[in-house]
């Protein structure tokens, strides 16, 4: 692959992605713009930049690499990340818009009246934050390092230094224009070479290195499924997507409850469409590029297959647009995670203004880059996906029953997401390494969302119950703000 080009695609998504947010800087002059952009933000709008920081490297790069690895087993990736924003649509986008908070741990302060919840709340935050924006980082440098040549650790650095700049800068309302933006950008990045690929195969050229047989056996068909990895997978993506700190954040922007379920809506629209296209580079992959799953370069496939199979000019063109979508990817995620863990971190720690939202956005990229910068990926999807289990276990219960369940106590959602947290957390921590020693036990541990979330939940709902006394007297006020139909 031409270095120039990458060169070309990362720097030409980076000057583009920096004017459109010092734009944004422009009209970003009150608190509320930097951390809800003034509640104004329009449903089209909304959804792009939902899809623009939702659509990570897990889905741009890892959801093709899973489904070159295994098969149909990847296709659940996509339906669990797409079905996870009905769960949204159905159960928290208007309620939650209309709690008036700014962040998570402000709802879960203002729904229990209760400063301990609260801190909980906060810290969980930030370390879902935190690991989810590490897989961001380890994908631009996987891309860097197959593109132009450079060291890995030097992509990893280059989205840390643009997105702390970019959100520093100009805070939500800035990033809402430069996610929506980006957005298009991936859609497009992935739709025009997908459409270039199938037309050039169906012509015949170039010859497959497999044949239909062997890309696509039995054995990586439905049937191969493990019930169990399977069922946990789904419940950790249809749960976890609703403790999303980042996405939970934009629907706050939102003027009203109906358009942040216009929003939702319009995002279940978006994803469908999106999805297909990495799914159609997957299985173009198990066809042309068996080579990159035993070399351990699945995550590379999408970046590497437009040049393998269209020769020349073309080919290298198809390959800058991929570069530039992925590194879109990382930069959009980024900085949603870190305008969420800002917000958190200011209000929290730094009294809630400006200047310190603006140092907790610097503060909030430098931990998950120092373990970037520390580790290899390993499978973004699948570390993605590890987050999501560790959401859907500690911020999913707290949230949905602080939405629907009037009993729900402040030692109860404590001990909830305490229980979860060490659960999901000691399961994810331990899984790899029985792999090689007790493989039945570590395949439980290493999807744990099946089983710990229910005991997530009841714990939470036990923890309440037990402590009824001390339900908030504030609840049946609150619980009505969040239900009332709009203009009432």
């Amino acid at each position: 692959m031409n270095a120039a080009i990458g060169y070309a695609a990362i720097a030409g998504v980076a000057v583009v992605s920096a004017l459109i947010g010092f734009y944004g800087l422009r009209v970003s002059r009150t608190t509320s713009d930097f951390y809800v952009a003034s509640r104004t933000v329009k449903p089209w709008w909304n959804a792009s930049a939902i899809g623009g920081e939702y659509l990570s490297a897990a889905s741009f790069l890892g959801v093709a690499g899973l489904i070159l690895l295994t098969g149909s087993g990847g296709l659940w990736f996509p339906i669990g990340y797409t079905a996870g924003y009905l769960m949204l649509l159905l159960f928290v986008a208007a309620p939650l818009r209309r709690s008036g908070a700014y962040t998570i741990p402000d709802f879960t302060e203002a729904r229990l009246d209760s400063r301990g919840a609260r801190r909980v709340t906060s810290v969980l935050v930030i370390v879902v934050g935190w690991f989810y924006i590490v897989p961001q980082l380890q994908g631009a440098a996987l891309t860097v390092r197959i593109t132009t040549g450079l060291p890995a650790w030097a992509g990893s650095v280059a989205v840390a230094i643009i997105v702390a700049a970019v959100v520093a800068a100009g805070g939500m309302r800035s990033i809402t224009f430069v996610q929506a933006f980006q957005f298009w950008l991936k859609l497009t990045a992935l739709a025009v070479p997908v459409v270039a690929l199938l037309i050039i195969v169906g012509d015949g050229s170039p010859t497959p290195a497999l044949t239909p047989a062997e890309a696509f056996p039995a054995e990586a068909g439905p049937a191969s499924l493990d019930v169990y990895r399977t069922v946990s997978l789904m419940v950790a993506l249809l749960l976890g997507t609703l403790g999303l700190p980042h996405v939970l954040v934009r629907f706050y922007t939102n003027p009203d409850g109906p358009a942040a379920r216009r929003t939702t809506l319009i995002v279940l629209g978006l994803l469908t469409v999106f999805y297909l296209f990495p799914t159609a580079f997957g299985f173009l992959g198990r066809a042309f590029a068996p080579d990159l799953a035993s070399a351990g370069e699945a995550d590379a496939l999408i970046i590497v297959l437009p040049d393998r199979l269209v020769p020349g000019l073309p080919g290298q063109l198809l390959s800058a647009l991929v570069i530039a979508g992925a590194f879109a990817a990382f930069l959009s995620t980024s900085s949603g995670l870190v305008v969420s863990l800002a917000g958190v971190i200011s209000q929290d720690l730094l009294g809630g203004s400006v200047r310190g939202f603006r140092i907790a956005a610097v503060l909030s990229t430098l931990v998950p880059l120092a373990v970037a910068l520390g580790t290899s990926s390993s499978g973004l999807a699948g570390s993605v996906g590890l987050v999501f289990a560790f959401t859907a276990s500690t911020l999913c219960p707290v949230l949905l029953l602080g939405i629907w369940w009037r009993g729900l106590t402040a030692r109860g959602a404590i001990s909830g997401m305490l229980t979860g947290a060490v659960l999901s957390g000691s399961a994810i921590l331990i899984g790899p390494l029985l792999e090689t020693s007790a493989p039945a036990i570590a395949a439980v541990l290493l999807q744990p969302a099946l089983w710990t979330v229910p005991i997530a939940f009841a714990v939470t709902v036990i923890g309440s119950r037990l402590d009824r006394s001390r339900a908030p007297r504030t609840a049946d006020a609150f619980l009505a703000k969040l239900h009332e139909p709009e203009g009432r």
